[in-house]
């Protein structure tokens, strides 16, 4: 794996954010080449990472700045590395402990991944929770009107973890898969008032 090349890839948001610290990480990092793109969170299609993903081929390395470079949602980023490392590319993430060049890498990545599972795990449980509670409350839980099967299910999730008050705006639509605005949608269907400090952001 260590003959091949190293590629870096480096991702802002917005054009206002710069790209130099990534940059200059994934330089120090020895990568010979690197792919930057500017793209918002929520959006799926991203041409330079898909260019670089079709470059990439068996003993590369991809090096990242930090994983949510990458990943649209938790469950993309997993399922994007685990098609990488059938294919023998190497991952590794400047700013976590993600490094599948090395044994040590490859378990704390497996680990990452249970994690994520146990995570999506609890996510079912809070919203199967969720719509006991709203039904008890008089809420059948039915689909809003406008909003398919799949959009359904996420605002329910959305509402359970959204009451829950565990976990911010951004972390709950990151673990959705889905942007800010949607989940302020996807709450406004389910009749969630919409806390002080969501409104201020």
């Amino acid at each position: 794996m260590n003959d091949g090349l190293k590629y870096g890839y480096a991702r802002v948001s917005t054009r206002d954010q710069n790209l130099d610290l990534q940059i200059d990480a994934l330089t120090k990092a020895g990568c010979q080449k690197i792919f930057k793109e500017i793209a918002k969170g929520a959006k799926t299609d991203r041409p330079k990472l898909n260019e670089l993903l079709l470059l990439l081929k068996s003993g590369d390395t991809l090096v990242i700045w930090k994983l949510d470079r990458m990943g649209r949602s938790l469950q993309h980023l997993i399922t994007t590395f685990n098609e990488l490392i059938q294919k023998g590319i190497g991952i590794v993430s400047i700013q976590d402990p993600i490094d599948t060049t090395s044994a040590q890498g490859r378990l704390m990545f497996n680990l990452f991944a249970s994690l994520a599972e146990f995570e999506k795990d609890l996510i079912r449980e809070r919203t199967m929770v969720g719509l006991s509670s709203a039904r008890a409350r008089g809420r059948t839980g039915g689909r809003p009107q406008g909003l398919t099967k799949q959009a359904t299910e996420k605002a329910c999730a959305a509402e359970a973890l959204y009451r829950q008050g565990e976990l911010t705006s951004e972390k709950i639509a990151l673990q959705l898969g889905i942007s800010k605005p949607t989940l302020y949608k996807y709450l406004k269907f389910r009749s969630v008032p919409i806390g002080l400090r969501d409104t201020a952001q």
